[in-house]
């Protein structure tokens, strides 16, 4: 048995605890329990994040998008391994003037859409502190460097067989007639299309062939 899938099997039994009322906390990864199944099944395809302490975060907005992935501030304090990252996930997001709620989210996209933020950790957890605020700040000023992040965190999610997941999450957004066409158009300039996600994975099985 290869060590990758001693550790899938070892990150499922992990994951596997009851609910409770309010969290879920088990060793270092604390999940709404609104959320359990979806952060289960998205953790599952990423057993090199089991040591990782993770939070995932419920909030009133994130800025301009539904969900965001970083490190939390004073854990860039730490040594890498020591890091600790936030997932924080808007508590409803608006559809022409209405307030739906994100929980509602179909579930197969609801994993497509967390997978995808942890491909963005992914991404931190081998760069220094300094490197971390250095990608903050580009993030924050520089549309071309948004793109080739969402691109490596889409990247992480194919190399880990999220594909279909992250296909869901994509034709949700893209194909959502309610959704504001202002946001879609956002995605459609900063993030992966559909299309590229299949060239993602058709150039890692030629890799592995």
């Amino acid at each position: 048995m290869s060590s990758r899938t001693l550790q899938s099997k070892l990150l499922i039994c992990i994951l596997m605890i009851p609910k409770t009322k309010k969290f879920i906390s088990f060793t270092n990864k604390i999940i709404p329990s609104e959320l359990t199944e979806e952060a289960k099944t998205a953790l599952s395809f990423y057993p090199e994040l089991i040591s990782v302490p993770i939070e995932f975060r419920f909030t009133k907005k994130v800025s301009s998008s539904i969900m965001k992935a970083q490190p939390e501030f004073l854990s860039l304090l730490n040594k890498k391994s020591e890091r600790k990252y936030i997932i924080f996930i808007s508590r409803s997001f608006g559809i022409k003037g209405k307030e739906l709620s994100t929980a509602n989210i179909p579930t197969e996209v609801m994993v497509g859409w967390l997978g995808h933020e942890l491909g963005h950790i992914m991404d931190y957890i081998d760069r220094s502190s300094l490197n971390l605020v250095a990608f903050g700040i580009g993030y924050l000023f520089s549309s071309s460097f948004i793109k080739k992040a969402e691109q490596r965190a889409d990247r992480f999610a194919v190399q880990h067989q999220m594909k279909d997941y992250i296909l869901a999450t994509k034709n949700f957004i893209l194909n959502h007639t309610e959704l504001s066409d202002e946001y879609k158009n956002k995605i459609k300039r900063l993030y992966v299309s559909p299309e590229e996600i299949i060239e993602f994975v058709n150039e890692q099985t030629t890799s592995i062939s």
